[in-house]
């Protein structure tokens, strides 16, 4: 295989962790690798085996692995001040780990090296010098992380250059550029990564954080400039508002730069999905490439351009990273959105007939009274149904009833839901207890249905978002809610509206049932 002209280094098992909220196992940092490894990141820093003892753990389990595309790599600092660097734990722990590459960080910045450490500028150096080069003699790659490299340079530009130097003739090989605070503009890097490749004549990478929005950016402008390493985490993990997201960095470098980094783009969208959920971090659906709003059409003249040419509104085809377009429905909506929505959903409309002018009529309808059905698509496909008489209900709801109850000693509390309906000619009659009022008309719900479709118990609510449409009106407000239920293979939307809390979910929950019992067999008598 040839070497990459640009090579990814993950270090979301690091520095993506001392991110707010950022939490892994060893196991689960074990199973992130093997992720990072599948899709082709080139290193994965595993973590600092002289902070914690969960990341000596990993070190061992990493050993024990064979990794297909990536090398693995310890962090760790130069040695300490006036420590002979055989001698100091922190660095025999990086030969401990035994991993193929030793990836440490020493001081750029006057100011940190004064003021921080409490050491001379030589003795800096020396630090520097003496750690990479015993890392070197015991035959290890060394990544040097020159920290602060851009503040550093900006306060004392020869300083700066120095430290890149003593680990240059030290052996390091590659000298990583850090943006450390992340207040470095693009353009100040571009010209300091030119200058710096001028002056000390071998590799660099670059490390940038985000703290002025421009991360990604930043190592953009740097490997434009001869940048051959670009450091950064998944989704942009990391401290204070997160470091480079290198799952921006890897489309942009080899769908828009032409500079190929991976075998494959099209597992990105479930990379970044697969961190996030062992992270147990919400998606962004706004992340660029592979957000689910990222190719997602709700403007009536967008969507009628995108169905005649998907590339006037996207700049890539989604299935390059793994994404799908998404068309929704809302009251910016036009008839290219009904149609498109709707053939997804298995429907043949033509533009201009009356049913789609119909259904987007009730559909604006809806939406002035606070319905939305961008995520709702079980409720929109139903409202189609009903509005062209393709809907035979599976069953009616005669009644239902909730009713709080507490204990006057605050031991306990519970509500309790009764719903009476009807399948065919027979009627059911249930009452059960929740722990909140939807969860009680929930299992009310299913209690009655099961008799019939047994196979209710198959739908799980995944999740329940309450919004409140009119505030100024203070608890006169409309309610929307809108659940999301799956069974385990899909997972679908369903909305309801109403003055009334417990209305608006019992009418998202009579949706869900509704929209997945029409696609089981017919109900058991």
């Amino acid at each position: 295989m040839n070497t990459p002209q640009v090579t990814i280094y993950d270090t979301t098992l690091r520095d993506g962790t001392q991110g707010t909220g950022i939490s892994f196992s060893v196991a689960d940092k074990i199973r992130v690798a093997e992720k990072l490894d599948a899709f082709g990141v080139h290193y994965i820093e595993g973590g600092w085996p002289g902070s914690n003892p969960k990341d000596i753990a990993f070190f061992e389990e990493a050993a024990k692995r064979t990794w297909k595309t990536a090398r693995i790599a310890a962090f760790g600092s130069t040695r300490r001040a006036h420590l002979p660097v055989d001698q100091d734990p922190q660095v025999k722990l990086l030969l401990d780990a035994a991993t193929p590459a030793v990836t440490i960080f020493g001081k750029s910045w006057l100011l940190q090296v004064t003021e921080v450490l409490a050491v001379t500028p030589e003795e800096n150096l020396a630090m520097i010098s003496d750690t990479v080069a015993f890392l070197k003699k015991h035959r290890r790659e060394v990544i040097y992380d020159a920290e602060h490299f851009f503040d550093g340079a900006k306060d004392n530009w020869d300083y700066a250059v120095n430290t890149l130097k003593a680990a240059r003739d030290a052996g390091a090989d590659l000298l990583v550029l850090c943006d450390t605070n992340g207040g470095t503009m693009p353009e100040e890097v571009a010209r300091m990564t030119r200058d710096v490749i001028a002056q000390v004549g071998v590799p660099v990478g670059i490390h940038t954080h985000n703290d002025c929005g421009v991360g990604v950016a930043n190592a953009l402008a740097s490997v434009r400039e001869g940048a051959v390493q670009v450091q950064g985490t998944i989704n942009g993990y990391g401290e204070r508002v997160g470091n480079c997201n290198l799952i921006s960095i890897m489309p942009n470098l080899q769908l828009k730069m032409g500079i190929p980094v991976v075998p494959d783009m099209k597992g990105l969208r479930e990379l970044a999905l697969f961190v996030d959920e062992v992270a147990n971090v919400p998606h962004d659906i706004r992340a660029p490439y592979v957000g689910s709003a990222a190719f997602t059409h709700k403007g009536g003249m967008h969507v009628n351009a995108v169905q005649k040419l998907a590339r006037t509104y996207e700049h890539i085809q989604p299935s390059e990273v793994g994404n799908q377009q998404t068309i929704v429905i809302s009251e910016l909506s036009g008839q290219s959105n009904v149609l498109m929505k709707a053939e997804k959903l298995g429907f043949e409309f033509k533009k201009g007939s009356p049913e789609v002018a119909r259904i987007l009529t009730e559909v604006k309808r809806l939406e002035s009274e606070g319905y939305e059905f961008e995520a709702a698509e079980g409720s929109f496909e139903l409202l189609i149904r009903r509005l062209l008489g393709l809907h035979a209900p599976l069953f009616q709801t005669r009644e239902y009833h909730c009713t709080f109850r507490r204990a006057m000693d605050a031991v306990w509390n519970k509500c309790e839901a009764t719903v009476k309906l009807q399948v065919g000619r027979e009627e059911e009659y249930t009452v059960a207890e929740g722990d909140g009022p939807v969860n009680a008309l929930d299992a009310a719900l299913r209690k009655a249905l099961r008799p019939f479709y047994p196979q209710i118990d198959a739908v799980v609510l995944e999740d329940y978002k309450v919004r409140i449409i009119n505030g100024q009106h203070g608890t006169a407000a409309r309610t929307r809610v809108l659940i999301t239920s799956t069974d385990g293979h899909q997972s679908w939307g369903t909305v309801g509206v109403s003055d009334n809390i417990i209305e608006a979910s019992w009418l998202a929950l009579l949706d869900s049932f509704e929209y997945q019992l029409r696609r089981l067999p017919e109900p058991v008598r």
